[in-house]
């Protein structure tokens, strides 16, 4: 993941306007979605990516956004530099310390990047609704949209299909984060302290 590797180079390495950088990065949090979405549409469609899978995909899985290289960040910080000396006086660059000594060390704020990053595509309704034209590739959000509000504009909704649809929406978030809870506290819980 991108994130991870724009986070280590924020944590670790140091160079001129660092902290600069790090501030103009954290500050595209405050730009919302959908002052982007109109370039986004243009690069897509020149990419020739509308009505595929594919604008859904790549920029969730090479992307990752200021939020999660802040959360990355503040774990890495909390991992002992030394470790970082012990690795360099073996040979290692910052490549080889960040695949060697960091990655490992950061698995549970991977983790929880990971349920974040999945539980903000699985419940996103704007991006398919912008960029599938299709009603075979509608995602389950903007198909479930689509279903109640044609339940809605008829005499009689049809409940049961709506419930199944809804059931089918909350199935999966609610099965990773069972099964992935630890990992989601703990990558959390240990990106706030610094020590």
């Amino acid at each position: 993941m991108s994130a991870s590797l724009v986070a280590f180079g924020f944590a670790r390495i140091r160079f001129f306007g660092r902290d600069a950088i790090f501030i103009l990065v954290l500050s595209t949090m405050m730009v919302p979605g959908q002052v982007t979405i109109i370039p986004l549409y243009i690069l897509f469609r020149d990419l020739e990516w509308l009505n595929t899978y594919l604008p859904l995909i790549v920029p969730a899985w090479f992307g990752g956004g200021a939020f999660f290289i802040f959360l990355l960040r503040q774990f890495i910080l909390t991992i002992n530099p030394e470790l970082d000396d012990a690795a360099r006086i073996d040979g290692c660059g910052w490549l080889g310390i960040y695949l060697r000594i960091a990655l490992p060390l950061i698995k549970p704020a991977l983790a929880a990047v990971a349920i974040f990053s999945f539980l903000g595509t699985w419940n996103d309704f704007f991006g398919p609704l912008i960029f599938l034209r299709s009603r075979d590739m509608l995602t389950l959000a903007v198909g479930l949209h689509f279903m109640a509000t044609a339940a809605s504009s008829s005499v009689r909704p049809n409940m049961p299909h709506l419930m199944a649809g809804s059931t089918m929406l909350l199935l999966p978030p609610l099965l990773v984060f069972f099964f992935a809870q630890r990992y989601f506290i703990q990558g959390v819980t240990f990106s706030g302290i610094k020590g």
